[in-house]
């Protein structure tokens, strides 16, 4: 059987990275797309609000995501990709096809890091708005139609979309800094959370299987940073590589074709499957 293939996008970090781990271990080669490359790679600006500025470095790059995927035997190829960037979005998916003829799983987990992640309505500067919905949106449908086709050829494939219950809690109880996410978050997700939709009403019966998965709270490395400011409690979060085992679950076992049309919450899922250890405090 030819080797099975995924792509992923955000994996110099967090989420991202514990995905690809996963997938690995789970028999893939694994295609890795983030901004930050290499571990001396300067980590690119990723201010929440308009009102701090924060050039913090942040631990991770696809180098080391690569040094862990293929210590689990499995090949990796490292693209540079910067999601709010048509551009390298284009470019990164070209070396994809070209190298590997394409991906059996897409993971769409990239998120942009933004002014207006935590501010109001009124504060968001409006080219911030478009950013998010660039990044979540625009260029995810972008990789979604580019991986497609071979997917379709080959008779059948993945798509999982990390969402967000801020994507479709449309009357949420706290505003952004205090427990909340501000709007051009929301937008963003809201957009990206409908791509699988579509993809299921239009292709679903050709083979093509997809999901939308919210992670919930997850103590990442960008995170952790500002928890505190923003008004969300440690004690709460779920380890990044929960959600890699919910994923890796979803895109082997046949049981989660029942899952498709829902909205899943990738905590939930681990914990009543025991596919990771119980990180909740008694």
């Amino acid at each position: 059987m030819p080797q099975k293939t995924a792509l992923v996008t955000g994996a110099s970090r967090g989420i991202g990275k514990t995905i690809a781990v996963a997938l690995a271990k789970a028999g893939y080669d694994v295609a890795i797309a983030a901004r930050t490359v290499s571990k001396d790679d300067p980590t690119p600006e990723h201010s929440v609000t308009i009102h701090r500025q924060d050039s913090r470095a942040l631990p991770g790059s696809l180098e080391e995501t690569a040094a862990l995927v293929e210590a689990e035997g499995r090949r990796s190829l490292q693209l540079r990709m910067d999601l709010t960037d048509l551009p390298s979005v284009e470019s990164a998916l070209a070396t994809v096809i070209d190298r590997w003829g394409g991906v059996d799983v897409l993971i769409n987990n990239g998120r942009h890091i933004g002014p207006g992640l935590m501010d109001t309505i009124l504060d968001t500067p409006i080219d911030e708005y478009m950013k998010f919905l660039q990044a979540h949106a625009v260029s995810a449908i972008r990789i979604v139609q580019l991986v497609l086709p071979a997917m379709l050829e080959r008779g059948g494939g993945t798509i999982v979309t990390i969402s967000s219950g801020a994507g479709y809690d449309w009357y949420p109880a706290n505003p952004p800094g205090h427990g909340g996410a501000g709007l051009g978050y929301r937008l963003g997700k809201s957009a990206g959370h409908s791509i699988v939709g579509s993809i299921l009403v239009e292709h679903g019966h050709q083979g093509i299987r997809a999901f939308n998965v919210d992670p919930g709270f997850v103590l990442t490395e960008r995170n952790s940073l500002d928890l505190a400011a923003t008004g969300f409690d440690a004690s709460a979060a779920a380890p990044p590589a929960a959600v890699g085992a919910a994923v890796a679950w979803l895109v082997d076992s046949p049981e989660a074709d029942a899952l498709q049309h829902s909205n899943i919450s990738a905590q939930a899922l681990v914990l009543e499957r025991g596919l990771y250890p119980d990180w909740r405090k008694p």
